[in-house]
């Protein structure tokens, strides 16, 4: 009996055993069943990815004439370099036949453009095989792109493409890669702690404007490194379908940051408080270029918009000569608004400011904690100062540099309406088809006028200078530019410096901190460089100078405040 019972005891235990492993078994198959979703997905989504190539076209055997150094023609689309140091290019034709001359006329832009890109890129995410995984992410985020870029732009891109050097196809073949660029703005979105992306805008008609015309002024500010917007291509396109256009922007980009047509409608975007994206949609550019190309009135504008998904947020602000105003449309990816003026002035900036968004919660987190509001403020106060408003009222707004009430917050701070990073800056008299673009550095060169009614009905030869001379708005010689590049190149300096805990020379030191002393971001940086230098009483007393200067956003004090109390 005790044999029996002692044999049932280990069958017993034999069975528990068993069934014990069984579960740990079933278990660790449930989490690499469960791990290895994201893989398969991930796999599924790289594999099947699709930018819907354009087939069935086949380049000209055609070759670009050079005229001198600074014009190019392909038959009678045409490059010049402008003695702005602009680039003015004149494209027509069919979609594909505007991309090859694009392609063709700018080729070495093209190069230039994305080796600044990429190694831009770099500095940002120095890691390679970081750098190899948002590759792959990129392309699953766009998994789908060619669904959601018409038929049109495809073509023209593809054309683009055909330039396209291959040394950065470990990125992408050519075409997937300029697909992908002309989502840059809406993925910068999701990066807005870099300041790619954040713009002002304004318009001003009938009484706030000095001549009754629409008045529209916005600054630009994508950045991606100051050698990024030293090539800037103002395009003219006389497309087959559609609106004559002329837009501002870099090479390779069809889509449309600023931007007005014949009929005297303009576009400009300011990225608004968005998710990191998570699925294709239309670029908000190429939303824009639909507008541009096919839109005549507000209303024509927001009908185009409420028809395309978008990757993210954002506003549009649109001028339309035809209505006699301004409007703005405020597009997220769930759901769109018009926001109507209530005078003859409206503004923009990176909120949101309609009824429909006013319990979004992204919305009133970054009004809480963003710069946005200070900079709408500031424009408020600048254009009732200028009103009745005139292109160079526009522009001197375009170019302040102070806080509210002219305080002195610093030059290159994120909270004034001149950050000294902008791509370009732009003014439209769109009554009048004026359109005055700056030229480097910045928003303190002049600004170059065209006269785009002339240049659509062919009165304009690009065989020499196109624009407007007697238009020219001057120089800002207040400006300290050498000052402000100085400044700029010494916080790359000493960044890099703090970050391997080398000595700097007490003259530069100094230097540095009387170059700028209202920026909190001076202090801040002396503060860190002390630190590393395991002088904490100096790093303390400076972060906490920083505190007393005018800071843009929350995160950046909260950041300062952090680093005191971690001494503490």
């Amino acid at each position: 009996m005790l044999y029996l019972a002692h044999q049932h005891a280990i069958g017993t235990m034999e069975r528990k055993q068993k069934q014990i492993v069984r579960i740990a078994l079933y278990v660790c198959g449930l989490v690499i069943a469960v791990a290895l979703i994201p893989v398969i997905i991930f796999a599924y989504l790289y594999v099947t990815a699709d930018f819907k190539k354009p087939v069935g076209f086949e380049p000209v055997d055609r070759q670009v004439t050079r005229i001198g150094d600074s014009l190019r023609a392909y038959d009678s689309d045409t490059l010049r370099l402008s003695s702005s140091g602009l680039w003015e290019m004149r494209i027509g034709g069919s979609p594909f036949e505007r991309g090859e001359a694009y392609g063709k006329l700018t080729q070495d832009l093209l190069y230039q453009q994305e080796q600044i890109f990429v190694d831009q890129i770099r500095t940002f995410v120095p890691s390679e095989s970081y750098l190899k995984f948002l590759r792959h992410l990129t392309f699953m985020f766009n998994h789908s792109l060619g669904k959601y870029v018409g038929e049109e732009y495809r073509e023209e891109i593809y054309g683009i493409s055909l330039s396209c050097s291959d040394d950065f196809n470990f990125v992408c073949e050519p075409y997937e890669r300029q697909m992908n660029y002309h989502s840059a703005h809406d993925i910068g979105h999701a990066m807005q702690d870099y300041m790619l992306v954040g713009c002002s805008s304004f318009a001003a008609w009938d009484t706030c404007s000095a001549t009754g015309d629409l008045m529209v002024g916005r600054n630009f500010d994508f950045y991606i490194g100051d050698d990024f917007a030293r090539t800037r291509i103002v395009m003219f396109c006389f497309p087959t379908d559609g609106y004559r256009f002329a837009s501002v922007s870099w090479p390779g980009m069809i889509g449309v940051m600023s931007g007005m047509n014949e009929k005297g409608l303009t576009v400009t975007i300011n990225a608004a408080k968005s998710a990191i994206p998570t699925s294709s949609a239309t670029p908000i550019s190429i939303l824009t270029r639909e507008i541009l190309q096919y839109a005549s009135t507000i209303d024509e504008a927001y009908a185009i918009a409420s028809r395309r998904k978008t990757f993210v947020s954002e506003s549009i602000l649109i001028g339309s000569a035809a209505d006699s105003c301004a409007a703005v449309i405020e597009k997220s990816p769930d759901k769109i608004a018009l926001r109507t003026a209530d005078s003859s002035f409206i503004i923009s900036t990176n909120h949101y400011q309609s009824a429909a968004f006013a319990d979004d919660d992204r919305n009133i987190e970054n009004i809480a904690t963003s710069d946005s509001p200070y900079r709408y403020d500031r424009i408020d106060q600048l254009l009732h100062q200028k009103m009745p408003l005139d292109a160079n009222g526009a522009v001197s707004i375009l170019r302040d540099h102070k806080g509210l009430n002219d305080s002195i917050i610093g030059w290159t701070n994120e909270a004034a309406l001149n950050q000294f990073i902008g791509h370009h800056s732009v003014v439209f008299n769109a009554n009048r088809l004026i359109m005055w673009v700056s030229t480097s550095p910045w928003q303190a060169g002049p600004y170059v006028a065209y006269d785009l009614a002339a240049i659509f009905n062919g009165e304009t030869t690009f065989s020499s200078e196109v624009a407007d001379r007697r238009l020219t708005i001057p120089a800002d010689q207040t400006i300290p530019v050498d000052d402000i590049f100085r400044i700029k190149r010494l916080t790359h300096e000493f960044k890099a410096a703090i970050a391997q805990a080398q000595t700097i020379d007490s003259t530069e030191l100094s230097e540095f901190e009387q170059l700028n002393p209202e920026l909190f971001a001076t202090h801040e940086i002396l503060g860190d460089y002390h630190f590393a230098q395991s002088d904490t009483a100096a790093a303390r007393r400076y972060w906490k100078t920083a505190l007393t200067k005018m800071i843009p956003k929350q995160s950046e004090r909260e950041r300062i405040k952090k680093k005191i109390s971690e001494l503490d």
